[in-house]
């Protein structure tokens, strides 16, 4: 809906003309002579048409002396290749020294700068070099191999914070980083199909392999953990009549980790160039991964680069693999080591047969080669910089405004907290306000939209309105007609579900009784009960009222996973929300007002901001408009802590992460929500939308959601250190002049959607008063005569 870019301050544009040819330097946790993968095909290709710089990780040498950078042009493609050269003594603590070395590479260069990361490692020593456009382009879950540096993680959140674009080396890897950024693209691997087509021609057999008897089954890749040894030795075993041939460096796992075998030849690392000559003399390719960690998110190269050499394959089951050749006769899937081997022996006998299984393959690897791809996130990048370097008016639901000369109010979040103030103060107010949201879209986290399958989804996990005010009832009801809604929740216990929260029903299924009233089930929770005094933490809440095993089946693993720790560490509020009922009554919520907007959030969220003195700038950081668009008072809805620039430290969040699916079938679960208490399940819970928006389609959408550690803020984490943590905080806010913070975040509070409302119309009670005395000040500082 909008544009971004700098603004002098007077908020005018910025152009630039005659602009020199871009800078890309690519910071990659892969050497460039290593193995020819994803950076070194797209590198290649950028350096057509832009000076590219592809950083190594140090080389470390005892008495090395002052850090050097050696400088290597490769002579195919003109990529800098640059590898910093420091002294075992910098290992560790080596951050100046490389940035030293960026800094004086750099020195001089003119036009549009692009930093290009494949690790979030090198983040600490480049960040602080000014760029066009900051691209993440996560070809793998790094944090998931082996020898995972510990601070991976919370450097790549701060990576994806940074960046202006991320790229994903597949689909499963964009499923799991698109809640975590507004600009997310999926790049699944690609091909350079002429270049393995050779394999299918006449070619010079390398001498290492010549001699090997036929059939050969072979694997070309980096050798490390993500390959199962074992089921390289099971099919060596099985077949010994086979050659199995496995070309590639090895890497993070010892040689002697190698299993041998007459039959299995580890010729060793070969050179991009040579691979076709090796898959020429190849009956069937081979990716033996195992199924772990580091294989979840991977999208390997391999598959298109043997079906372009005119090989079947046969694989385990790597999800990507799966998803995108797993139809192809081509592509075999196996799970265990017999049915590996039997694919094995279909795949040789479908190459012994006709061709047309290649003919299939071919058709889907035309659509996806490096050049494309290469060409397809060049667009995306030059998009970006484009729209850095230009600024346009904001863009206001009602249409296209004036640019103005100033604010009555910068909003930051258009959320419930933001929306809410913003109407009031330009409805009620009469002020001009802008809202700010570093997200594409408004309604923040109870953002709503149709999924592909036509179902209203909530993209952040569901949402479900409830309140006992009247007043926020009614406000509300301004901007929405409602369709009436009362939750009910079910847990699954060892495949039974039963109802969430625990009520007399719940008891009866549990443990085979009937219990008719509720003072039987009071009664029955009173034997289990054991007191615990005094009351501090949540796990006491539920211990002393229910006892220790409804405790642990309902309590103690689901809070573990939502919030990383065990319940006793937690304050006791986090429990205390969830009541425990005697009766038979199995709504999650017992307020006066339940319903859900009839047209969903986000549509509620436009009506409420439809006005003609409020403008939006969406899919912008506030800090980089701040000064363009000056305000009298700005009203802050994001985390205090970095509002502050983290001064005392982080305040710690509880971050999710969702998994979104659409099924061929007309109805999942009984239930909008399921719970998942069991903590070898996961995710917490698994919500089917259906039943909140009473849609009917054939279809039906359904949300995993997994708690993390990383990620976008959800919940503050109730611990008395934290608070703590927090009134350091809220002690610089209260004297920040000109400034109201709102909302979950902006005070550290554990929030329902309509208390954020409440506090939100008390504090533009507040605000409007303010804003009137300053405006009643001025006045009178412009009528009194000059002295």
């Amino acid at each position: 809906m909008t544009t971004k870019g700098p603004t002098t301050a007077e908020g005018r544009s910025v152009r630039y003309h005659n602009i020199a040819p871009s800078t890309l330097i690519c910071f990659s946790h892969l050497r460039w002579s290593f193995v020819f993968q994803r950076p070194q095909h797209l590198m290649t290709r950028f350096a057509a048409s832009r000076r590219v710089l592809f950083w190594e990780e140090p080389e470390y040498r005892a008495g090395a002396g002052e850090p050097q950078l050696r400088r290597h042009v490769d002579p195919d493609s003109g990529v800098v290749v640059l590898t910093p050269e420091l002294d075992e003594s910098l290992r560790g603590r080596e951050e100046a020294a490389l940035t030293a070395l960026l800094d004086s590479e750099l020195a001089g260069t003119q036009g549009p700068l692009i930093r290009w990361y494949y690790t979030p490692m090198m983040l600490p020593f480049s960040d602080h070099l000014a760029a066009d456009c900051i691209v993440y382009d996560c070809m793998d879950e790094l944090s998931a191999f082996r020898g995972a540096p510990p601070e991976l993680l919370t450097r790549e959140q701060q990576l994806i914070e940074r960046a202006d674009i991320v790229f994903t080396g597949g689909t499963s890897l964009y499923e799991a980083k698109r809640t975590r950024h507004s600009n997310v693209h999926a790049f699944p691997s690609s091909i350079d199909a002429a270049h393995f087509a050779r394999a299918r021609g006449a070619v010079d057999e390398p001498g290492d392999q010549a001699a090997l008897p036929h059939p050969r089954l072979g694997f070309a890749g980096v050798i490390d953990e993500r390959m199962n040894l074992d089921l390289l030795a099971a099919l060596a075993d099985a077949r010994p009549d086979w050659s199995i041939v496995v070309i590639g460096p090895v890497v993070k796992i010892a040689e002697s980790d190698l299993p041998r075998r007459a039959n299995l030849h580890y010729p060793g690392s070969k050179s991009y160039s040579a691979l076709p000559d090796y898959m020429a003399g190849w009956d069937v390719a081979l990716m033996p991964f195992a199924i772990n960690e580091a294989t979840r998110f991977i999208s390997p190269t391999k598959t298109p680069e043997y079906l372009a050499a005119g090989l079947p394959v046969v694989s385990t089951p790597i999800v990507d693999v799966v998803r995108h050749y797993g139809d192809l006769q081509a592509v075999e899937i196996a799970d265990t080591a017999e049915a590996f081997i039997a694919a094995c022996e279909r795949a040789l006998a479908l190459r012994a047969g006709d061709t047309a299984w290649r003919d299939a393959a071919d058709a889907q690897l035309a659509r996806g080669s490096w050049s494309s791809t290469a060409l397809s996130m060049d667009a995306l990048v030059r998009t970006e910089i484009a729209a850095r370097t230009r600024h346009e008016p904001v863009v206001s639901p009602t249409g296209w405004p004036p640019v103005r000369d100033r604010y009555d109010v910068m909003i930051v979040g258009a959320g419930f907290a933001g929306a809410v103030m913003a109407e009031r103060l330009a409805a009620d107010g009469g002020k001009r306000v802008l809202v700010v949201d570093r997200r594409p879209h408004v309604a923040g986290n109870a953002f709503d939209h149709k999924d592909e399958a036509g179902i209203l989804i909530h993209q952040y996990g569901p949402h479900i309105f409830h309140t006992n005010s009247a007043d926020i009832f009614e406000y509300l009801s301004r901007f929405t007609e409602w369709r009436p809604y009362e939750h009910r929740v079910l847990a699954d216990v060892d495949g039974q579900l039963v109802p969430m929260p625990i009520n007399r029903t719940t008891l009866n299924l549990l443990y085979g009784l009937d219990l008719k009233t509720e003072e039987e089930a009071a009664a029955f929770l009173a034997s289990r009960a054991e007191p615990v005094e005094p009351v501090r933490t949540s796990a006491d809440v539920v211990i002393s009222a229910v006892g220790r095993e409804l405790y642990e089946t309902f309590f103690q693993g689901y809070t573990r996973k939502q919030w990383g720790m065990d319940p006793s560490e937690l304050d006791k509020s986090v429990t205390a929300r969830v009541p425990t009922r005697t009766n038979v009554d199995d709504r999650y919520f017992t307020d006066k007002f339940q319903a859900m907007p009839a047209e969903g959030f986000t549509r509620m969220f436009e009506r409420m901001l439809d006005h003609p003195n409020i403008d939006l700038l969406l899919g912008v950081d506030y800090a980089d408009v701040r000064e363009a668009y000056p305000h009298d008072h700005l009203v802050f809805t994001g985390p205090i802590d970095e509002y502050f620039g983290h001064r005392y430290g982080k305040l710690p969040y509880r971050s999710l992460r969702f998994e979104h699916r659409t099924l061929d079938a007309e109805q999942h679960q009984p239930v909008a929500v399921v719970n998942y208490p069991n903590e070898a399940v996961p995710y917490t819970r698994v919500t089917e939308y259906k039943h909140l928006t009473g849609q009917v389609a054939e279809r039906t959408s359904l949300t995993f959601e997994y708690p993390s550690a990383t990620g976008d803020p959800y919940y503050p984490i109730p611990r008395d250190e934290n608070q703590a943590l927090y009134k350091r905080y809220e002690a610089l806010a209260l004297a920040e002049p000109n400034v109201s913070f709102v909302g979950r975040l902006a005070t550290y509070r554990y929030y329902n959607m309509d208390q954020v409302v409440g506090q939100a119309l008390a504090t533009y009670r507040r605000l409007s008063a303010t804003l009137a005395e300053r405006a009643a000040e001025r006045a009178s500082v412009l009528a009194s005569p000059a002295t």
